[in-house]
């Protein structure tokens, strides 16, 4: 793994203001070194400016140590350097200060006024020094080498530290920049696969609101409609027999036709639509497609395209032969549909009727269906039930699940589905749905 700078930056144990102790250990050895060579500097400069020895030391070791605060104040310790460099002393401490200058945040300007200033220091006091020494003949060369001298010491000990003091600077700038910027990275990476695992839950959780509904719609309608032919089987047994045969045919071949939708769910829900469980996960969408088409079989045993308006008058048929009184009206001239339109169109019937057998057993029923220009519109509307007790007579459940689906259906086209009871007594389900869905 990579640092960031966010751990650079909470590693920072030093002390004081060090950010490491490597950086504190190394900052006291060249302080102390600096100490030791101004402290011997300063014995000529006290014997030339005529004060006891012990006086240059000690000033030479007190300007020396200055340099344990180049990381802290910079600037302060060029101009010390600065400062005593007509002493002849302070070398080591004049590199390393204009070096930690030249790498700092400091703007170039300040850096290049005193890097100016530290050149031209040393240059004077070199000219000096070798013009004296060619007068007392202490050196075997003559007076036109001492600008070339003087020059040359300016330069080699003020250009490499700067030099150098801005590539390490220009370095360690980039390098936080590249850990910042795998910071940033780093946190839209984390951003990027939480917004995925959101998107991945929510997928999921629609996808198991779609099996959810079409399982309702492939079970709910036969088994209430089962339910309701038991009910009358058990009433018109001794009275009609005929009657309580044709009714227990039609319990067994309903079903069977659940049981079958049932099985093909079931199936796919355990191999993954043929697949081996062991060679490959089912899919969620796969389980959700499986059930759609279950569901869209529910009322076509042939293995048609799913259910669709022209099966309405089978839809309304089974349900006037489970007993109930049921019309079904017709505006406009019927035209063709996308297949969403005309399969949602038919759930929404096929729901409410189902609610009629559930909640109002035996009341009469009137469904509407409108084809207009750019929507089509259903109604279903049942009376209050002739006996307030009919409805609880085939004791069936009730989930609260139908209306639900039916809007989340109607929504997913961009209709409009309301539902309520009416002033009458009677329950009524409206929807419209774009013709184009």
């Amino acid at each position: 793994m990579t640092t960031t700078g966010e751990d650079c930056t909470a590693a920072g144990t030093g002390p004081w203001w060090w950010v490491r102790w490597r950086s504190a250990w190394l900052d006291g050895g060249l302080a102390l070194a600096s100490t030791v060579e101004c402290a011997f500097e300063g014995i000529p400069f006290a014997r030339d400016a005529g004060l006891p020895e012990p006086a240059g030391m000690v000033f030479g070791a007190l300007a020396g140590s200055v340099l344990l605060f180049r990381r802290r104040w910079p600037i302060a310790v060029v101009l010390v350097s600065i400062a005593i460099t007509p002493a002849a002393m302070g070398y080591l401490m004049g590199v390393v200060a204009l070096y930690t200058l030249a790498a700092s945040e400091l703007p170039r300007r300040i850096i290049g006024a005193l890097a100016s200033m530290s050149m031209v220091g040393v240059l004077i006091v070199a000219y000096v020094r070798a013009h004296q020494g060619v007068v007392r003949g202490d050196v075997a060369f003559g007076e036109w080498a001492v600008p070339f001298l003087s020059l040359t010491t300016s330069l080699g000990l003020t250009a490499p530290p700067i030099l150098l003091g801005l590539y390490v600077g220009a370095r360690r700038r980039l390098m936080e920049s590249l850990r910042e910027r795998a910071d940033s990275l780093e946190r839209e990476l984390q951003l990027l696969a939480e917004r995925a695992e959101e998107r991945a839950e929510w997928a999921r959780n629609e996808e198991r609101t779609r099996i959810a509904r079409e399982m309702h719609d492939v079970v709910a309608h036969r088994v209430s409609l089962m339910v309701v032919h038991a009910a009358a089987l058990q009433a018109v047994a001794r009275k009609d027999p005929e009657k309580a045969v044709r009714n227990a045919a039609l319990v067994g071949d309903m079903g069977r036709q659940a049981l079958t939708e049932l099985r093909e769910m079931l199936g796919v829900l355990r191999t993954g639509d043929g697949l081996s469980p062991r060679t490959q996960p089912v899919p969620l969408a796969a389980v959700g497609a499986a059930a759609a088409a279950a569901a869209s079989r529910a009322v076509d045993d042939e293995g048609g395209d799913g259910p669709c308006l022209a099966d309405l008058d089978e839809l309304l048929g089974q349900s006037a032969a489970a007993g109930m009184t049921v019309d079904l009206s017709v505006d406009g001239d019927s035209r063709a549909y996308p297949p969403e339109v005309e399969q949602t169109a038919y759930r929404v019937v096929q729901e409410a009727l189902t609610n009629v057998h559930k909640h109002a057993a035996g009341a009469k029923t009137h469904v509407r269906l409108a084809h207009r220009s750019a929507e089509i519109a259903m109604q279903v509307e049942n009376e209050p039930p002739p006996i307030l007790e009919a409805a609880s007579d085939a004791r069936l459940p009730s989930g609260g699940n139908g209306l639900v689906g039916m809007k989340e259906r109607v929504a997913a086209l961009g209709g409009v589905f309301v539902s309520g009871p009416t002033d009458a007594g009677g329950f009524r389900v409206s929807a419209v749905i774009p013709a184009e869905g």
